[in-house]
């Protein structure tokens, strides 16, 4: 069975019972997100090594390499961790309901999902060009250079086929330790392999990309043999044709999963499509990049949370124990609150010091400086939206947060971003405030549902979907015959 079945958590009954629930429930969280947050970050600063080797090169191959990997790279990463968070919701529900077995089915259907949405987005990388200049990137060179970056790291995309789920099977288990092993040993080889082919030989952006891709596919496989050598009593019986069975279902899942995560991670990276519109878009672009970049280390440790808490509330659900699901979001939701208010502060007090790790270019240093308000208001947003999210995915509301983010971000965020930056000319700054507004309204309805959720029913909703997905005839006897 999952963990803690059985009996649900006693109901808070003063100041005291509420220190201890917020004590265990911060124990429970962090256990599990904290070894997501470091596999997560390492996995993040490839890209952001990759930055950084690229930035020495020039102020154009910086802007290059901002924009195929904020641009494409986030594209392809939206897209199939999206489709992979659909294992979050059901191996979640399934081990906290002690189906074991099916975790490893979850996981094979999943890397048969993913590759096949892997190879969809080969032509995006190959007409990158074309595209870029569609999207109304005016600088020629810029687009030509991001579309051979874009195009060198195709290959890194499809290792996110084989992470993502990975990730996900092990964190259902809350196996998290290995994760972040594997992350921490990837990136010290990508450090040690960027400045081989880019400083030692001389390799320059191709070098760049060439490490970014190895190292990708370095923890992939890493995570992938740890699960086919060691987890052989904890969800992996070996290949199964069971993975087949239940497919449109999964594959639905999988859609709604990653339509409401492509939309909340390619709307920030609109923005940089949107600055490549204005006067003087290198500058832009860069200052842009290096914020996003930095706002992207922020938000690996709410990915951490968002994981953590799809974990939770999940095996909860999946148990029968609606009343700890409760506790464990609203904990989660006030602790993510209190991070993003530090990460602002610190922002603000190091604004004009920052920019020094990315660029020796005194005028960009200077433009990231002033947006830099702009990044701690971010960062603040940042922090509750994730975890929020990562409620969704744990309940599986997919397809209702999707409808939400189409609203907030594309019909209302996007086109006030782009009236503030053009009409009233006010720049990146006012395409980043639009955008902003957008992010906010979201945030908001979420909090509304999450606060208004049945989580009674919710768990009856979860029993229901463990038995539908994971308790057919034809399943469970190609499990036992496996």
């Amino acid at each position: 069975m999952g963990p803690d079945s059985g009996e649900d958590a006693a109901a808070v009954s003063g100041v005291g019972s509420a220190a201890l629930m917020v004590w265990d429930e911060s124990r429970r969280l962090w256990s599990i997100g904290t070894p997501i947050a470091i596999a997560t970050l390492s996995m993040y600063a490839v890209s952001s090594v990759t930055t950084i080797f690229v930035g020495h090169l020039g102020n154009l191959p910086l802007a290059a390499a901002s924009i195929a990997l904020s641009v494409f790279s986030t594209f392809s990463l939206g897209f199939l961790l999206g489709m992979g968070s659909a294992l979050e919701t059901l191996c979640g529900q399934a081990f906290g309901a002690g189906q074991v077995a099916m975790l490893g089915v979850y996981l094979q259907r999943s890397w048969i999902v993913l590759l096949c949405a892997a190879l969809l987005m080969v032509p995006f990388y190959v007409f990158a060009e074309p595209l870029l200049l569609a999207a109304g990137l005016q600088d020629a060179a810029l687009a030509r250079d991001a579309a051979a970056f874009a195009l060198w790291i195709m290959p890194g995309a499809f290792s996110f086929a084989v992470n993502f789920p990975t990730a996900k099977f092990l964190q259902a288990q809350s196996k998290v330790a290995v994760l972040a092993w594997i992350g921490i040993a990837g990136l010290c080889f990508h450090v040690a392999f960027s400045y081989l082919l880019v400083t030692v030989l001389g390799w320059g952006a191709p070098g760049a990309a060439a490490a970014y891709d190895v190292s990708l596919w370095a923890i992939a496989l890493g995570q992938a043999a740890y699960i086919v050598g060691w987890c052989r009593e904890d969800g992996w019986r070996g290949w199964s044709m069971a993975a087949f069975n239940e497919m449109w279902a999964f594959v639905k899942l999988s859609l709604e999963s990653a339509v409401m995560l492509c939309l909340e991670i390619w709307y920030l990276g609109m923005i940089t499509v949107l600055t490549g519109h204005l006067q003087d878009a290198q500058i832009a672009v860069d200052s842009l990049g290096i914020c996003m970049n930095i706002n992207g280390w922020e938000g690996m440790i709410f990915i951490g949370l968002n994981a953590a808490i799809s974990v939770r509330v999940s095996n909860e659900l999946g148990s029968g124990r609606p009343r700890a699901a409760m506790h464990a979001v609203i904990v989660v939701i006030a602790e993510s609150l209190l991070i993003g208010l530090i990460c602002m502060a610190l922002v603000l007090i190091f604004r004009d010091y920052f920019a020094i790790i990315y660029t020796n270019d005194v005028e960009l240093q200077h433009a990231v400086s002033k947006i830099a308000g702009l990044l701690g208001l971010t960062m603040v947003l940042n922090s509750v939206q994730p975890v929020v999210s990562g409620v969704a995915i744990g309940g599986g509301w997919q397809g209702l947060v999707a409808y939400i983010n189409l609203g907030c971000y594309y019909v209302f965020g996007l086109p006030l971003g782009y009236l503030l930056g053009y009409k009233f000319n006010y720049g990146v700054g006012g395409i980043w405030i639009g955008m902003l507004c957008g992010v906010a309204l979201q945030t908001v309805i979420l909090l509304f549902i999450v606060w208004r959720t049945d989580w009674k029913a919710e768990a009856a909703l979860a029993s229901s979907r463990v038995r539908q997905w994971g308790g057919t005839g034809e399943t469970k006897a190609l499990l036992e015959e496996n």
